[in-house]
């Protein structure tokens, strides 16, 4: 079931959704559908190992960060 975020066209009302199957979105604030779609941002929490650099962060004394998952 995905969130989508949409801006009501009427009202300027932006909010989030979660829709399922034939759901039709609608305005919370007026009750519009005349919604226009907007690009999402998503957070990722990248693990241990898949994000290797050639520093340090600031937490790091040298060696692997559990933190920012530098791994040296």
């Amino acid at each position: 079931m995905p969130i989508f975020e949409y801006e009501c066209l009427k009202c300027g009302e932006k909010f989030e959704l979660l829709l399922m199957g034939s759901d039709v979105p609608t305005c919370p604030k007026c009750g519009s559908r005349d919604l226009k779609k907007l690009i999402s941002v998503f957070n990722s929490n990248v693990k241990k190992g898949f994000a290797k650099g050639s520093g340090a962060c600031s937490t790091c004394s040298g060696g692997s960060c559990s933190t920012c998952g530098i791994v040296k």
